[in-house]
Parts: structure tokens; C-alpha cells; sequence
């Protein structure tokens, strides 16, 4: 047995060594994230709001304040919290509100930060009442409170933490309670990209691929991203691999309809779910009217599904209104899946 591993590894030519091989950079995940603030596409003012406070935590030498951002999926939220540990030279943490289950989950992880460390959560309105309550005095004065035995024998311990910065992720910013909201020093909202950002995202990640797209490619792949920089790379390899299969291997726009036609994503970048859930207001409920819960019961969809991924775009589109009493189809959903408007 021995032999034959001495062999094996003989014949791979170091294939224990801590070097990357060319083997292991072929095989290497390749990641679409910007890793500055300078190959960042979008959201201008927020780049610029986290570039100064950046620039001024290292003058002074100290951890940049707390920040939170927040908005729909797929925006650049982890992306970011990526970049600033980047910037500042610094590790980055990352887990998420509902993998802190207890208080002992993130005391382990705080306690096991460095000096200006980034901790990032995603999904933090999800994390338990019981765990928040810690980050109150670690976000303030950077240190958690033990409390050793029960009943009259109680006593509490103060632990000091090291300096760090808590970035937190939310597409829910209301279900986040105000204790924690006010402790962050930077509060910024993302919003839905532009066809021009999307182009240029676009030709970034083909660029990244080693796939070629030209102008019209890029600029119909904007169109059907939905406003998210997450689609567009999600859609763009779906395209790659089209276009190597069946095309040339250039990204063109023919290549991109006939692509994600495959894919239910139309000219507009409705998915299959968004089309249904037009669908269920207009032919269930004759176009609203109704509650967010009748459509999930309806389509057999989770109702946070239906409001943190299908509703955020159709409302930026106009093809649904959000009322007191419930959702509307509005008349731009009517043309476009071709049914007559009511009167």
C-alpha cells in the first residue's frame, strides 16, 4: 500500500507540496467579485460614503464604524463587506443571523477577532433576540458580559474585546429591531442597477470567463438582469455555456435570446415565478385586490419568497401595486402577457 501511494505521489510531481500548481489554478472556483472599491460597478454614493470613511479609519489607525446595508437581493451587499476588509487590510468573518443559534456562537466568534477585523452578518434581522442582545455592548464598548453560576451565587464577568468593525446585510431592514439599527454609524440602502452599469458588469465577468460578447449581447443580457448584478453573472454563464454548444462561442444578441428562452427568462427579465404570480392576481383574483398570503397559498410559494425575490422588481417595473388592502396588477402587467384590461 505504501508503495503505491510513494508511486502515485511520484508520478503527480509534488502533488503534496503547499505550492498552487497550474493543475490547481485550473480547477480553482472562479470568483466574478470586485475585491476594490475601484473595479466596483454602481452605486456611486455609496461607494464614495465607504471610500472617505475608509480612508479616514486608516489615517487614524482605528476600525471603520459599523456599517449596514440593506436592499434586495443580490445587489452587492457581501461583495462589499468583502471590499472593505480588502481596503483596510484586514481579516473578514463572515456568518449569518440564522447560523448564531446562541449566545455561545457568537461569543466564540467575537473573542477569536483581531485588531480591526471586519465581522460580517448576513441576514441580520434573522438573527435571535437572544444573540442580539450581545452585539449591544460588543458594537459599544467592545466587550461581551459572562454570567458565571445561578441565583445568589450569580456573578457577571466583563470580557474586553479587541477592536473590531460589525458589517451587517439585510433585504429586510424593517424587521430589524432599533437598538441594533442605531448602533451602526453607516446606514446605506442599495438600489437596482441601471441597463449601462449591467453592460459593464456584463463585460467584466465575460472578461473574467474568457468569453467573448459583443455590444448587443451585453446590452440584451442588461435588459432580462433585473436590475441585479447577481443575475446578470448567473444568466451570462448560462449564455456561455449556450453559445459554446451551440453557437460560434461568441456571446451575440441571438445567442442571448435563444439562451434564455431555454431559461423561461423573458425580454423583460420575468422569470417563470413572476409570470405565475401575475398570473394567479389576474385570473384568481381578477387582477387584485389581494393579500400576499392568498398568493403564496395559491402558488404553493413561500410567502417570504414572493417578497423579498419576485415582488421588489415587479414593483420597480410597475406590473404590481402594493396597497392597504392588498396587491394589484397594474396595466403593464395585462399587456404584457396579453390579457384584455379590465374595466
Amino acid at each position: 500500500m505504501t508503495d503505491d501511494i510513494l508511486t502515485y505521489s511520484s508520478d503527480k510531481q509534488n502533488i503534496l507540496t503547499g505550492t498552487c500548481t497550474p493543475v490547481d489554478q485550473d480547477v480553482e472556483i472562479l470568483s466574478l467579485r470586485p475585491e476594490r472599491l475601484t473595479d466596483y460597478v454602481g452605486q456611486a454614493k455609496v461607494v464614495e460614503t465607504l471610500k472617505i470613511a475608509i480612508d479616514a479609519a486608516v489615517q487614524r489607525h482605528d476600525p471603520i464604524d459599523h456599517v449596514l446595508f440593506h436592499g434586495p437581493p443580490g445587489l452587492g451587499k457581501t461583495t462589499l463587506a468583502h471590499i472593505i476588509a480588502n481596503e483596510m487590510g484586514v481579516n473578514l468573518t463572515v456568518t449569518s443571523g440564522p447560523a448564531l443559534e446562541k449566545g455561545g456562537d457568537l461569543i466564540g466568534i467575537l473573542t477569536n477577532l483581531e485588531e480591526g477585523d471586519i465581522l460580517f452578518i448576513d441576514e441580520i434581522h434573522r438573527t435571535p433576540k437572544s444573540v442580539e442582545e450581545f452585539l449591544y455592548p460588543a458594537m459599544e464598548d467592545f466587550s461581551v458580559n459572562f454570567v458565571f453560576d445561578k441565583g445568589i451565587h450569580a456573578r457577571s464577568h466583563k470580557y474586553r474585546l479587541k477592536r473590531f468593525a460589525l458589517v451587517g446585510a439585510t433585504t429586510r431592514i424593517g424587521l430589524l429591531s432599533s437598538p441594533l439599527r442605531d448602533r451602526f454609524g453607516i446606514l446605506r440602502r442599495l438600489d437596482f442597477y441601471n441597463d449601462k452599469e449591467l453592460i459593464e458588469i456584463a463585460r467584466r465577468s465575460a472578461d473574467l470567463l474568457g468569453v467573448d460578447i459583443d455590444d448587443e449581447g451585453a446590452s440584451e443580457l442588461s435588459k432580462r438582469s433585473r436590475g441585479t448584478p447577481r443575475i446578470t453573472n448567473r444568466l451570462l454563464k448560462r449564455v456561455r455555456d449556450y453559445s459554446q454548444v451551440r453557437a460560434d462561442g461568441k456571446i451575440t444578441q441571438k445567442a442571448v435570446e435563444e439562451a434564455l428562452s431555454l431559461e423561461e427568462v423573458d425580454e423583460m427579465g420575468l422569470t417563470k415565478l413572476d409570470r405565475q404570480y401575475l398570473k394567479t392576481v389576474i385570473e384568481f383574483y381578477h387582477g387584485g385586490p389581494v393579500g400576499i398570503e392568498a398568493i403564496s397559498a395559491t402558488l404553493q410559494e413561500e410567502a417570504d419568497t414572493l417578497v423579498d425575490v419576485v415582488e421588489p422588481y415587479l414593483l420597480k417595473i410597475g406590473m404590481i401595486n402594493r396597497t392597504s388592502s392588498g396587491r394589484r396588477a397594474s396595466e403593464s402587467a395585462y399587456r404584457h402577457l396579453g390579457f384584455d384590461i379590465e374595466k
